[in-house]
């Protein structure tokens, strides 16, 4: 018995000792010492892609120019676990990347020669998301023997530039996607070829996707959009979405839908259609490339709310649109909203014609240099309104127009004034200050209440419409104006307000879909608050105070479509670009 009991505490400790002897093989991994020096040079050549591209690279087929997304993004929705801890979630976070192209120095590289390579050590600013600190640019042997050839003085300002495409500014284009058709339909969204941290572009049914469209016949990541800097075109991608995407009714997924796996990416252009299942259809607008100068930070939102009435789609009728400069008018900009009723026909309409007409206005040279003297532009403002009114043949739907004219005396000095009919409501925050550049134009509003009476028809006592409507100023309705002289289309104009280099201010134009769930002080607070958190991140804070004021409208579930366009002379010398309506 003694003997068989020894045998088995022996077995066991042999176990024992087994089992340690495989945790430590699986640990230590001594695998790793018994790799030749050539396979780890294979191995590494494939997980790090260089910052210049070579021949090999020309090479590659369509699919592998797509970026990559990182090993933890669910194509299926999921979001970047650690999303808020780092800026891009395609350069931060990752085990293993590939890095991007530079695109971005803030100050000049230096350079010094390592064995039969040149080593460009780039410097870059911490707040940019193109380039990271310290990292090393090594050019190919071919570079180096052209760099040899032309000599060190001339590569610091002549090859490097080209190499690393130090100035990028012939190389912007703005692409906005309008959701044309399907329970989505209103929805837009906007992005630059440069803003290398919104790209790639994605476009699905769940969250963190850039476009997000409630269609159940949408994939949660159903396709991907691209700025191809090679061939200096945007591109779209299926990424093995369900139930396929046509682009101009032509398919472009893979043909084997039950693999998932993407399709090639497709060269889009202005004008093409998207369709993404069966009923959401994109359209595309893709602007020229020709950047715009806007000396101060621009932002637009803007949603159908279409979900907010039980889930009946809900046409978008608003417009909010935008043009810096005005065409042969360096000095003027023009920012408006449009709220549409019976149809957006009228403001789509109104929206076109309003640049288009007040540039007319103030080519004349005698007007533009009143307005530049006297920094008063009531009059062109009054005429806009005038001719824009008579242009529009809208009998049966209108609109109402806030439109803001921004102009500069070339001195860094601004000037904005606002014109307005019905309730689209424009303010302003100077220094602290809250400035309301437009008036109501409901029929309960007392003003207008006494302005129609002064027409001789006062309203009843309890009377809130005419003819079934809540406004009693608009462009087009046509019908109505024939039938009732108390409707108007003379606008509301408000005082100039000047803005120095010094001044705090900030401007937001929204349709009544902001203003029905938010006051005009809980609108400032809440941009304050914004700008105190996000300071360092000057650059975006325009786009966010409006995706933050439309966000606020859903939460406190607005029943009205919604726009929002936010301007913040905090920030100077930013590039936007015009957004086509």
């Amino acid at each position: 018995m003694g003997t068989m009991l020894q045998t088995i505490l022996t077995v066991l400790l042999l176990l024992m000792l087994l089992l340690i002897i495989i945790f430590l093989f699986f640990l230590f991994k001594p695998w790793r010492f018994f790799f030749s020096q050539r396979f780890l040079s294979s191995i590494k050549g494939e997980l790090e892609h260089p910052l210049v591209t070579d021949e090999e690279d020309a090479n590659a087929s369509p699919l592998n120019q797509i970026n990559e997304l990182p090993r933890d993004y669910d194509l299926e929705g999921a979001c970047y676990p650690t999303e808020a801890h780092f800026r891009s979630p395609r350069t931060h976070g990752q085990g293993l990347v590939h890095k991007q192209r530079v695109q971005n120095l803030s100050v000049p590289p230096t350079i010094h020669l390592s064995g039969d390579a040149l080593v460009v050590d780039v410097i870059s600013d911490p707040s940019s998301d193109d380039v990271d600190v310290g990292q090393t640019l090594r050019l190919s042997t071919a570079q180096l023997a052209q760099f040899q050839k032309q000599g060190t003085p001339n590569f610091r300002n002549d090859r490097l530039q080209d190499l690393v495409q130090w100035n990028i500014s012939d190389q912007r284009s703005c692409l906005t996607l309008e959701v044309i058709s399907g329970p989505s339909r209103g929805l837009r969204c906007s992005v630059q070829s440069i803003n290398s941290s919104r790209l790639p572009l994605t476009l699905g049914r769940v969250s963190p996707s850039d476009l997000l469209i409630k269609d159940s016949e949408v994939s949660g990541k159903h396709a991907m959009i691209k700025w191809n800097l090679d061939k200096m075109k945007w591109e779209l991608v299926d990424m093995g979405s369900l139930n396929g995407t046509l682009l101009n009714s032509k398919p472009i997924n893979h043909p084997d839908t039950e693999s998932r796996n993407w399709g090639n990416p497709m060269s889009l252009a202005n004008g093409d259609i998207i369709t993404l299942g069966t009923t959401s259809k994109v359209m595309v607008h893709i602007t020229s490339q020709t950047q715009h100068h806007i000396p101060f930070g621009v932002g637009m939102a803007s949603d159908p709310m279409a979900m907010r009435r039980g889930g009946k789609r809900f046409p978008m009728e608003d417009v909010c649109y935008y043009q810096w400069p005005l065409p042969g008018l360096n000095q003027f900009g023009l920012f408006g909203v449009c709220d549409g009723h019976g149809g957006d026909g009228a403001a789509k309409s109104a929206s076109k014609l309003f640049p288009e007409v007040i540039s007319s206005i103030l080519s004349d040279s005698s007007r533009r240099e009143r307005v530049l003297s006297l920094g008063d532009a009531s009059d062109v403002l009054r005429d806009a309104f005038s001719q824009t009114e008579d242009h529009m043949n809208h009998h049966y739907e209108g609109c109402t127009a806030t439109v803001l004219l921004v102009w500069t005396d070339g001195e860094e000095n601004f000037f904005a004034q606002c014109a307005n009919v019905g309730d689209s409501t424009c303010i302003m925050s100077l220094n602290g200050k809250q400035i309301k550049m437009t008036e109501d134009h409901k029929i309960t509003n007392y003003s207008e209440r006494l302005r129609i009476e002064e027409t001789g028809e006062p309203l009843k006592e309890g009377e809130t419409r005419l003819y079934g409507i809540n406004l009693a100023r608009m462009l087009g309705d046509k019908f109505l104006k024939q039938q009732d002289t108390r409707f108007s289309s003379e606008p509301y104009i408000s005082e100039v307000v000047h803005i120095d280099q010094a001044s705090k201010a900030f401007a937001i134009l929204a349709s009544d879909g902001l203003w029905d769930v938010i006051s005009v002080k809980k609108a400032i607070q809440l941009v304050l608050q914004m700008k105190e958190k996000c300071y360092s991140e000057r650059e975006n804070i325009a786009e966010k105070a409006a995706s933050l004021l439309l966000n606020e409208a859903k939460t406190l579930r607005t029943k009205d479509n919604t726009c929002v366009i936010f301007l913040d002379f905090d920030i100077f010398n930013k590039f936007s670009c015009k957004v086509e309506s």
